[in-house]
């Protein structure tokens, strides 16, 4: 089903993108000299859908960046966070085996016969021969 869905919006993606690179394919020169617009000395000359794509490509990486720099608290708190479970399961751990060494056998009464869970065998709650 993933496949499918994957392929039911990067098909028509590409569709779209491909009728585009036709329709835009005459070149463009772009300055980023703001003095000397004759003849700019930083200028490129590239097809327009190029262009675009370039220029999509670069806001999504900026976003990316602009989100990874914005969630850095939150991965620093996880971070520690981890570290503080860990050292709380390795104390735990600590204290469960001092627990259990400390602790000495238990020692069970042995049942006297003729003795039952309610009184002496053979009667019920209410004394009552069975």
């Amino acid at each position: 089903m993933r496949k499918f869905l994957t392929a039911l919006i990067v098909i028509p993606l590409g569709l779209i993108l491909v009728a585009f690179a036709v329709a835009n394919r005459h070149f463009v020169t772009v300055s980023v000299d703001p003095f000397i617009s004759d003849d700019p000395s930083l200028s490129v000359t590239l097809p327009l859908f190029l262009l675009l794509i370039l220029v999509g490509a670069l806001g999504v990486l900026a976003g990316a960046c602009a989100v990874w720099f914005g969630q850095r608290h939150w991965r620093r708190a996880a971070r520690r966070n981890d570290a503080d479970a860990r050292a709380a399961r390795l104390e735990l751990a600590d204290l469960r085996a001092q627990a259990a060494a400390a602790k000495p056998q238990s020692q069970r009464l042995p049942v006297p016969a003729g003795v039952g869970l309610y009184g002496p065998v053979g009667r019920d709650k209410q004394r009552a021969t069975l």
